[in-house]
């Protein structure tokens, strides 16, 4: 059995298969375990997908027809052949198109989860869940998340920090509220994505309502010393659906235009017909949208040695899963 991973101009065509396909000898299967090719960040080039091809994304039926979840996701790559690497942020993005509605969904990256393609039951491996994608590529992350959640998520957009500072400026940079205690962080963090991209982005030197370009945006939502992984997981949701806004206060024509400018600019198995369906079903939504965040306050305990929080997840999937289908 042969399978590819196909690039065109706007998406990578990853392999989707069944429980059945999975559960056959895979050790026959060829294939490159990643693809790795490109430019520097400061040359406009983006870090490519890790695809392992022990770890094909597994096909979920769709539990709701006008509900479709996509992962969005951000991985910590400070290069761009650094493709193995632990997400630095997990997020899902749920469409209802019937009810007309967006929903936005942080998954906590010390998640602890048992790690594994498992068609419908969990792995052996306890670790952190923002640990799946370094492991075995997109897709053991995209498994172990449909298993531990259960879950319906086929398709994905991939981030590094490069990639998202530029959708940012695409569409056209976010008004943030920056509070005294951030203002260290964030220049340390702007400092750090200039160096990175090769941009000259300034420094925020005071606190307020403040209009952030891409890598000032960025910087922000990685901030975390200055109070909490939770309040950094809100940062990053903010961001996403200020963007949101922006799309929404738009032209026509400069959506079009939007929608030409993005390919390239990230990784996705959503190709340029899917994602204009797609776009027009979250158009729908926009002025409906919701937040969540998991675990839930209540709905874990912290293990120390290693760090992680272990969740009650008979609890947590049940109000996950009312708050995405309700």
């Amino acid at each position: 059995m042969r399978i590819e991973l196909i690039y065109r101009d706007n998406f990578i065509s990853v392999p989707i298969v069944s429980e059945t396909e999975y559960s056959s000898d895979i050790s026959s299967w060829d294939i490159n375990d990643s693809y790795y090719e490109g430019n520097k960040w400061s040359e406009g080039g983006h870090t490519k997908l890790y695809y392992n091809s022990e770890h094909p994304i597994i096909e979920v039926k769709q539990k709701d027809r006008n509900v479709e979840n996509i992962l969005i996701f951000g991985i910590d790559s400070r290069k761009p052949e650094d493709y193995k690497c632990r997400t630095d942020s997990i997020m899902i993005l749920s469409i209802n198109r019937k009810d007309k509605t967006l929903k936005l969904i942080s998954i906590m990256r010390d998640s602890g989860v048992y790690l594994g393609d498992t068609c419908g039951t969990l792995g052996s491996r306890l670790n952190k869940i923002n640990a799946a994608y370094a492991y075995g590529g997109v897709g053991e992350m995209i498994n172990t998340i449909n298993v531990t959640f259960d879950l319906d998520i086929q398709k994905f957009i991939m981030l590094d920090f490069s990639s998202a500072s530029r959708v940012v400026d695409l569409c056209g940079g976010v008004d943030i509220e920056i509070k005294d205690k951030e203002l260290k962080y964030l220049n340390h963090f702007i400092k750090e994505n200039n160096k990175l991209n090769g941009t000259n982005s300034t420094y925020i030197n005071e606190a307020g309502l403040t209009h952030l370009d891409g890598i000032q945006a960025v910087s922000w939502s990685r901030i975390r010393y200055a109070d909490s992984d939770f309040v950094r997981t809100s940062r990053q949701r903010t961001v996403a659906l200020s963007l949101l806004d922006n799309i929404n206060n738009m032209s026509i024509g400069e959506k079009v235009i939007l929608l030409n400018s993005m390919p390239g600019i990230f990784e996705t198995n959503i190709d340029f017909v899917d994602m204009i369906r797609i776009g027009f079903n979250a158009y729908n939504g926009i002025d409906n949208k919701t937040e969540y965040r998991v675990p839930e306050d209540g709905l874990y305990k912290v293990q120390n040695n290693p760090w992680m929080m272990i969740i009650n997840y008979e609890e947590q999937n049940a109000k996950l899963h009312d708050f995405i289908w309700g």
